[in-house]
């Protein structure tokens, strides 16, 4: 297993498959990617995943963009080592018609982002009326077993702040849905930060359990039949203390941390030792963002 200077264990691959998207959120942060990019192969997709592993790597999270968008996509969830848990982040617009297909080739589950619950708001936050397209995906998602889904919700000033409750309703009582409420990352210049602070405290004081993850040390709150994390990336050093995770674009390049972009490492055309070094060197780079 790899530890990087700071005696953090790599067991976590992000895997960006792609940088093209179907909607155009306000606040995306594109996995911290400058578009556009030219797209990995499923081999070298394929091979990365082989060193990872070979490196204790035990879980591995396909996102974009929209990985949907890949027509290989159901060929790269083939080729995971066996072994290893995959999970996916989707918008969920094209995920009904994928679900199935995407679950028998090994997927274990999905993360879906869900910011609004509300068709107008939802037009307004990503420019497209997909919201229903969303909504049956996830019912799709559960169907098939690709659970438990976690709806990502990225807490958004004067826009979805007071569904809170909404979120919290739509996910009571079901077991296999778990929603998450996500501070908003500094990308693109978007202004609209929530109050975590606020929703942390009121769950704090509501939840009849709180769980801390092993993931970045956040809190799961349950309250009345509904599961409730809140994920804090910003001003964070737990996050950063107890990160797991190695990115890679989806043009390949290694990225030790999501929010600095000057310190990536170039899998383009290296294979074998070549490839194992980079991955050393990625590790070796990890640093807290915030500490």
């Amino acid at each position: 297993m790899l530890k990087d200077p700071y005696n953090r264990t790599v067991s976590n691959l992000r895997i960006s498959l792609t940088s093209r998207c179907n909607l155009r959120c306000i606040y995306c942060h594109a996995e911290g990617e400058v578009l556009p990019k030219e797209q990995m192969s499923a081999e070298d997709i394929a091979e990365l995943m082989r060193v990872g592993v070979q490196f204790g790597v035990k879980s591995i999270k396909f996102t974009g963009g929209e990985p949907l968008l890949r027509r290989d996509l159901v060929d790269i969830i083939r080729s995971v080592p066996p072994g290893v848990e995959s999970s996916l982040t989707t918008n969920g617009t094209l995920l009904a018609a994928k679900a199935a297909e995407l679950k028998e080739a090994g997927l274990a589950r999905v993360n879906v982002s869900l910011d609004t619950l509300r068709p107008e708001r939802y037009r307004a936050i990503t420019g497209k009326d997909c919201l229903a397209d969303v909504l049956a995906g996830i019912d799709a998602a559960i169907e098939v077993g690709l659970t438990p889904v976690k709806l990502n919700m990225v807490l958004l000033d004067g826009i979805n702040e007071d569904e809170l409750d909404d979120f919290m309703a739509f996910v009571r009582g079901k077991k296999d849905l778990i929603l998450q409420v996500i501070e908003l990352m500094e990308f693109n210049e978007c202004k609209f930060h929530g109050d975590v602070d606020s929703v942390e405290r009121d769950l704090n004081d509501r939840a009849t359990q709180v769980v801390t993850r092993r993931m970045h040390h956040r809190k799961k709150y349950c309250l009345d039949g509904a599961e409730i994390e809140v994920v804090r990336p910003l001003h964070n050093t737990e996050f950063c203390a107890f990160c797991n995770r190695l990115r890679v674009t989806s043009d390949g390049k290694l990225k030790p941390c999501l929010l600095r972009s000057d310190n990536l490492i170039d899998t383009a055309g290296k294979h074998g030792k070549e490839l194992e070094d980079a991955f050393r060197e990625a590790v070796s780079r990890r640093k807290p963002f915030f500490v």
